[in-house]
């Protein structure tokens, strides 16, 4: 929201005021100089803090859409070269932060597509799943293109409107697209931390009141049952809420958490690590989540071997644990608002009663936890065994700007 009668300057997830001046230079490259104040008042002491801390997160060598609300013309990507601001308190009056971007321009959506490096491969299985390599690009992104072979199409609604969904990206193609800036963060992955979004990987996180969402699924921390994810699907035009409790042992719950860790926070793919201390040794739980997807990845860790690592529903459901040896499991009838659960492993592990996955004698365990949309009646792309076969082909991804 502009500040009185100045406009609007966003890079990426970060919202500045925008300024008089953009100093641009071409050598080597086409270079992009910002500088301009934030203050408050108008600004509460709060979006201040956050608008200083988030110039300093600003990760070099990241594709960065850039957006003015004064001069459109200069709309285009960059990437941060460098980031500074001064922060200075005049106390009981005034406080301010004085910022400078340094950035080189990539071009604007005329001049360059953005292309998806889908890199590695398919997930080492225990259950000889080649799986589906998939992708899915902002919402308002245009001309996809994966070279002479075309992916297949569908539609999955969230809240932040309708994403498509490629599905069967062939082998070694990295799909190229193009999108303006303005649309490039319409249905991203946000990381917010008391309702906060949060910009880079660079920043001091609470672990409570964190919530990690892409519009499909959104996961927070919730103190019932002893310590639980409320993983949250959206359906229907809204969000259902199923509690899953993580185990560090067979009887071993979390009640809090010592810290929370971004190891990724990209608008296509976030990564947060949360740890607890145990006595002696540490346990992980390490939450992924990706543009596009139905399902939340996880891997937990712990420094010694125990009897079992888990995570299960807090309340049961019938559920079809025979399908664990086909790396999955899945509610046998839909739950009141239309849909089943569905969670599995890359790796062999038992079903639990609730529904659930469960490794015995184990440092680690990789999981994912999702909801087939739709239940019984689940579109192609959401049924259960599409949505395993979707993690195990999960593949990282890279943006690059290349000229068109």
């Amino acid at each position: 929201m502009p500040q009185g009668d100045w406009g609007d300057l966003t890079i990426g997830r970060l919202l500045l005021r925008e300024t008089f001046k953009a100093g641009e230079s071409v050598g080597t490259s086409r270079t992009l100089d910002l500088d301009g104040q934030e203050s408050s008042p108008p600004l509460t002491r709060a979006a201040l803090v956050w608008r200083h801390d988030n110039v300093l997160a600003l990760e070099g060598g990241c594709v960065q859409p850039l957006t003015f609300t004064d001069k459109p013309e200069r709309n285009c990507y960059v990437t941060v070269d460098s980031s500074s601001a001064d922060y200075t308190e005049w106390r009981t009056e005034v406080v301010t932060s004085d910022w400078k971007l340094g950035l080189t321009r990539l071009g604007s959506d005329a001049e360059v597509d953005l292309q998806s490096r889908l890199t590695g491969a398919v997930r080492v299985n225990d259950f000889s799943l080649t799986g589906e390599r998939w992708h899915a690009p902002p919402i308002g992104h245009y001309g996809y293109q994966t070279g002479t072979t075309n992916a297949t199409t569908m539609t999955r609604t969230g809240a932040d409107g309708a994403i498509t969904v490629y599905r069967g990206i062939p082998a070694g193609a990295s799909p190229r697209w193009g999108c303006t800036p303005a649309n490039y963060l319409a249905g991203r992955v946000r990381l917010t931390s008391g309702g906060t979004e949060v910009c880079g990987v660079d920043q001091l996180l609470s672990p409570t009141g964190w919530a990690l969402t892409n519009g499909l699924v959104n996961v927070t921390w919730s103190g019932t049952g002893g310590g639980s994810f409320d993983i949250q699907a959206y359906t229907g035009g809204a969000y259902h809420s199923k509690l899953w409790t993580p185990f560090y042992s067979s009887g071993g719950l979390i009640g809090s958490w010592d810290g929370v860790t971004l190891l990724r926070n990209d608008p296509e793919h976030v990564v947060m690590r949360l740890s607890k201390g145990l006595s002696p040794g540490r346990y992980t739980v390490d939450l992924s989540l990706r543009r596009g997807s139905r399902f939340v990845e996880g891997y937990m860790q712990r420094s010694t071997s125990v009897d079992e690592l888990k995570i299960r529903l807090n309340s049961a459901e019938t559920n079809n644990t025979a399908l664990a040896a086909s790396g999955y499991v899945t509610a046998t009838s839909n739950d009141g608002d239309g849909n089943r659960f569905a969670a599995g492993s890359a790796h062999a592990f038992t079903g639990h009663a609730n529904g659930g996955v469960v490794k015995a004698s184990t440092t680690t365990l990789d999981f994912w936890v999702g909801v087939a949309a739709g239940g019984g009646s689940a579109v192609s792309g959401d049924a259960a065994t599409d949505l395993r076969n979707q993690y195990i082909a999960c593949l990282p991804e890279t943006i690059y700007c290349v000229r068109r």
